[in-house]
C-alpha cells in the first residue's frame, strides 16, 4: 500500500504527473471536455476564494451537483482550504436535505440553478432555517466566478488521517447517517482497487453513478487523484452509455444490475461495439446470475464486489475466477482488508454463517452523529456490517442474509423503517412492514405489507400521493402494496422480515 496522502497532496501530484488526462462530461445541459491540469488550476482558485469567504479548516462545504467538472473543482477547493467536502445526491427533497445540512452544519452549498426540473433556490428555501449556512453558490453564476483569479496563498495543511469527506447514506435509521472519511481512507481504497486489478493499458472509465454516493465519488476520484481518464454521465441513459463505450473505447466501468442490463440491451438495439470494455464491477444490489452469464457470453469480464459507504470495497471477484465463483460469491478480500464471521455473542466462527465484521485502511472514521458509533464496532476496530454470510475454504465471501433492514433499489439504499413510519401515518393502517422485492432490472423494489382496520383498503395511487404530500424522495415510495390479515411475528412481537422477504421473492 502507498504511504497515506492528504487529498491536496494526491491531487497536486496527479496534476503534475498526468496534466493532459481527460475528463469528459456527457450532459444535455453542460457538456464539457477538460484536462486534469485545468481542473486542478480552477480548483485551487476556488480554494483561495473559499478562504477569502471565511471557509477554513474543518468547515463543511456541501456540493449538490451531478458529475460535472465543478464537482471536482469544489473538491480540490475544499482540500485547498482545509475544509470538509460533503457531496449530496441531487434527488434529495427538502426533508432529507434539511436534515443533512442542519446536522453537518454546512457553511456553504454549491448547486445548479436548476437540473432535471428542480429549482434549487426554491428547494433550499423549503428547508427552512439553516443557521450555519452562509453561502449558496450556483454553477453558471456565483460559483463560476470562484474558479477565476490568482491563488496567491499556500494550501492549508491537513493530515492524511484528518476528517475530510462526509457522505450521507440511508440505512436502518429513518434519517440518513453521516459517514466520515479522511483523505487516507478513500485514497487507500483507490490503491487497493489498482492493486487488485493490476495495470490496464489505456484505461478509461465510464462513470454512471451520481457522485453524491461513495461509488460515484470514487469514480471521479480516480481522475483527480490518479490521473485516469473518466467519461462521466450527469444522468443515466442506457443508449448514451452504449454510445460512449463505443466512441471512447471505455475499458472499465461499474454499476448495478440496472445499469449493466440497460447497457447490454441498448448496445444490442443500437448496434454498438462494447468490445473495449474489459472490466465491469457489479455491486450495490443483488446480482442475478443470468446477467453475469450474459456478460460472459459477450466476452465482458464481470465480477461482483461487496462493500458500503463505511468500507467501500471489502471483497471483489477477479476476471480469472471460475464462472461458479463469479456467479455465486462476492469475491475475495481486497488488499489490506480483513473479515471475521461472528455469532450473536460476537464470538468468532470458523465455519457456518454469522455476521460479517470488517476492518482495513479504507474503513471510515466513524459516524458524524457519534451516538451511532455505539454498537457499530467490536473491540479492535472491527465494523459490524449487519450482513450475514461466510467465507468458503478458498477465501470467497458468500452473503446469505441481511441483518440491516434496508432495500437497495437501483443502487439507492432505502430505509425500511422510514417507509414504514410514513405508511403508519396513513388513515386506516394498523401496521406496515417494508421489504425488498427482487427485480431483474433494479435489483430490488419496495414492497409493503400492511395490516388495515376493517373496511380500509388504500390503493397504490393513494400511497403514492401520501408520500408526495410528506415530501419523501420518489425512489422510497412503495411500488407494490399487499394487504395482509396479520404480519408474521415472533414470540416477542417482532415482525419476521425474513419470512416477508421470502414471500416477496415468491418462496
Amino acid at each position: 500500500m502507498a504511504i497515506p496522502s492528504s487529498f491536496h497532496d494526491a491531487f497536486a501530484r496527479a496534476a503534475s504527473e498526468h496534466p493532459e488526462a481527460r475528463f469528459v462530461v456527457h450532459s444535455d445541459v453542460r457538456p464539457e471536455t477538460t484536462t486534469l491540469a485545468e481542473v486542478f488550476r480552477r480548483g485551487e482558485a476556488v480554494g483561495a476564494r473559499f478562504r477569502e469567504m471565511g471557509i477554513g479548516k474543518g468547515d463543511v462545504v456541501a456540493v449538490m451537483l451531478p458529475a460535472w467538472s465543478e464537482w471536482l473543482t469544489a473538491l480540490v477547493g475544499a482540500a485547498y482550504a482545509g475544509a470538509v467536502f460533503l457531496p449530496i445526491v441531487t434527488i434529495y427533497k427538502a426533508k432529507e436535505l434539511a436534515f443533512v445540512l442542519r446536522q453537518s452544519r454546512a457553511k456553504a452549498i454549491i448547486t445548479p440553478q436548476d437540473f432535471r426540473g428542480m429549482d434549487f433556490a426554491a428547494l433550499l428555501a423549503e428547508c427552512g432555517d439553516l443557521p450555519d449556512m452562509k453561502h449558496h453558490l450556483t454553477v453558471g453564476d456565483s460559483y463560476s466566478a470562484l474558479e477565476q483569479g490568482p491563488v496567491g496563498t499556500e494550501p492549508v495543511r491537513v493530515a492524511p488521517e484528518a476528517f475530510a469527506f462526509l457522505v450521507y447514506t440511508s440505512g436502518t435509521t429513518a434519517d440518513p447517517k453521516g459517514v466520515m472519511h479522511s483523505g487516507a481512507t478513500l485514497l487507500a481504497e483507490l490503491d487497493a482497487q489498482a492493486e487488485a486489478r493490476g495495470p490496464v493499458e489505456g484505461e478509461t472509465y465510464l462513470s454512471p453513478w451520481p457522485p453524491g454516493h461513495v461509488a460515484g465519488a470514487l469514480q471521479l476520484l480516480r481522475f483527480i487523484a490518479n490521473g485516469i481518464p473518466v467519461v462521466a454521465m450527469d444522468q443515466w441513459n442506457a443508449h448514451e452509455a452504449a454510445r460512449l463505450v463505443d466512441t471512447y473505447r471505455i475499458t472499465a466501468s461499474s454499476g448495478t444490475p440496472f445499469h449493466m442490463s440497460g447497457l447490454l440491451d441498448a448496445a444490442a438495439t443500437d448496434g454498438r461495439d462494447l468490445s473495449s470494455l474489459q472490466n465491469y464491477v457489479l455491486g450495490a444490489a443483488p446480482v442475478p446470475a443470468a446477467l453475469v452469464q450474459r456478460c460472459v457470453d459477450l466476452g465482458i469480464s464481470v465480477v461482483h464486489a461487496y462493500g458500503s459507504s463505511e468500507h467501500p470495497t471489502v471483497t471483489m471477484g477477479k476476471a480469472e475466477d471460475s464462472l461458479e465463483s463469479r456467479l455465486n460469491t462476492e469475491g475475495q478480500l481486497m488488499p489490506g482488508s480483513e473479515i471475521l464471521i461472528v455469532d450473536e455473542d460476537d464470538k468468532v466462527l470458523e465455519t457456518g454463517d454469522g455476521e460479517i465484521v470488517t476492518r482495513g485502511p479504507e474503513l471510515f472514521l466513524g459516524y458524524f452523529d457519534t451516538r451511532l458509533n455505539q454498537g457499530a464496532f467490536l473491540t479492535g476496530g472491527w465494523y459490524r456490517t449487519g450482513d450475514v454470510g461466510h467465507m468458503d475454504a478458498d477465501g470467497y465471501l458468500h452473503i446469505t442474509d441481511r441483518k440491516k433492514d434496508i432495500i437497495i433499489r437501483g443502487g439507492e439504499n432505502i430505509s425500511s423503517r422510514e417507509v414504514e413510519d410514513a405508511m403508519r401515518r396513513m388513515p386506516g393502517i394498523v401496521d406496515a412492514a417494508a421489504v425488498a422485492m427482487p427485480d431483474e432490472r433494479l435489483g430490488e423494489r419496495v414492497k409493503v405489507y400492511v395490516e388495515m382496520t376493517d373496511g380500509a383498503a388504500p390503493s397504490l395511487e393513494d400511497v403514492k400521493a401520501h408520500f408526495v404530500a410528506l415530501g419523501i424522495a420518489k425512489q422510497k415510495t412503495p411500488e407494490v402494496v399487499e394487504l395482509i390479515a396479520a404480519l408474521p411475528r415472533n414470540a416477542t412481537g417482532k415482525v419476521l422480515k425474513a419470512d416477508l422477504r421470502a414471500r416477496a421473492a415468491g418462496h
